[in-house]
């Protein structure tokens, strides 16, 4: 699983070309997690 945390972080860092679009694919990635976090909490 870590692998392929890793692999995903990797490919997603050098799909953005400036650290300005870096900054704003882990936010998203944060937002999607923190979303995801949410919803399973709530079916609990």
């Amino acid at each position: 699983m870590k692998t392929i945390a890793a692999f995903l972080l990797l490919a997603s860092l050098a799909a953005c070309n400036t650290v300005d679009g870096a900054g704003q694919d882990i936010s998203a990635g944060g937002d999607a997690l923190s979303g995801a976090a949410t919803d399973v909490q709530e079916d609990l």
